[in-house]
Order: structure tokens, then sequence, then C-alpha cells
């Protein structure tokens, strides 16, 4: 059984991957974190992982009523689900590529950005769940997420461990910032900054890139599931 934990926690690894490396809640966090507003960032951040844990947990229960095959194996309707996810993922590429801003040091990025210093704390939660959570990009590696822990035959233990996994290394980008606030503030500030900036610049890259490499990942594992 702990050969199988370990298999679908490598087969979540590039999932959850791709949902840690979103910069606009990463650079949310930080501003939140340059403007001393740590209560706010701290909220962001439990929003952010909850979001992360609803979706995986939803759809892990969906994918355990998924039907099997008479000899028990992953049934080919997970390998239908992953390859219209990859393919999902793949449009999701396509269309952020395309926003790709000709002039780095003029990107395109969420108006809502320009006004995180002004977002009531209470809403900050609210904020990260909704990133973490209704993001299409987020929400389909969720589901495909969830969809491989669920329908693989773990214990309920095993699934809440995988969970956890996924959710610490889909979360970490936007933890790490405030742990590192938090434990060095005045010495973290630069590099915080630096980040900033170079994931400002080259969102829509960082993006297209991810969605590609998760879709096509997906579309590759939903075949070998078919």
């Amino acid at each position: 059984m702990a050969e199988l934990v370990s298999s679908v926690i490598g087969e979540l690894l590039p999932l959850a991957v791709g949902v840690a490396i979103s910069p606009v809640p990463i650079i949310a966090v930080i501003l939140m974190l340059f403007a001393s507003r740590t209560t706010a960032a701290g909220l962001f951040l439990a929003g952010w992982l909850i979001g992360v844990i609803a979706i995986a947990a939803i759809f892990t229960v969906i994918g355990a009523f998924l039907p099997r095959s008479t000899l028990g194996e992953v049934h080919p309707i997970v390998g239908v689900i992953k390859f219209v996810l990859g393919v999902l993922l793949l449009y999701l590429a396509t269309r952020s590529w395309r926003r790709h801003a000709p002039d780095p040091k003029d990107p395109h990025m969420p108006k809502w950005l320009d006004a995180i210093d002004s977002i009531p704390a209470r809403r900050s939660f609210a904020l990260g769940f909704l990133l973490a959570a209704a993001n299409p990009k987020n929400l389909l590696l969720g589901i495909g997420a969830g969809t491989s822990i669920g329908a693989e035959n773990l214990t309920v233990g095993d699934q809440a461990l995988a969970i956890v996994a996924y959710t610490l290394i889909a979360g970490s980008t936007v933890l790490i910032p405030v742990l590192v606030h938090l434990t060095a503030a005045n010495r973290a500030t630069p590099q915080l900054a630096t980040a900033r900036t170079w994931l400002t610049q080259n969102n829509a890259t960082i993006m297209a890139v991810l969605l590609l490499i998760n879709g096509v990942t997906l579309i590759g594992k939903g075949i070998a599931n078919l």
C-alpha cells in the first residue's frame, strides 16, 4: 500500500507544481506583506490552502465512486476525464500565450492588484479561496488530482495523506513568503521584491508553459488509462 501511495503522490507532483506556480496569488501575498498587512496575508494564505484542499477532497470523493474494471483496476472513464482535462489545459495555455505582453515592462495584470492595500483583512480569506478554487487552471488541476486519488484503491487515511501532500506542494509558494516575512522580514524584503517584479513581467509566459506541460501530461496519462 505504501508503494501505491508513493505512486499516487508522484502522479500528483506535476499537478501540484502547476497550482503552486501561480504568479497572481504570489504577487498578491507579497504586496500584502510589503504593506505590513500580516493578518491579511495570513488569512489570504488560509483561504488559498482551504481552496486547494476543497477541490482535491471533493473530486477525491467523486473519483472513489467512479466505476472500476472487472479486475478492480482504474476504469477507462478516468482516462477520458484526464484526456478532457488535458485538452482544456491546452486551450488555457493558448489563451494565456495570446495575452503575452509584447513589452515585459508593461505586463497585463489584474486591476484589483493595484488596490490590494485597501482590501479588508476579512475579505482576503475569500480572495485566497477564490483564487485557489475558482481559477480555471487550479480548478482543472484540482479535478485531475482528486480524480487520480479517488480512482486508486486507497484507504481513507491514505487518501487524506495524498491530499495533504498535494496541498502542501500546491500551497508552498504562497506559504513560503509569509513564513520568510515572519522570520526574517528585513533580510527577505529585497528577494521578495525581486520575485514580485520577475513574476509580474513573466506572468503570461509562465502560465502558458505550465499549462502546456500539465495539459500534455494529463493527455498522455489519459490515453494510458483508456
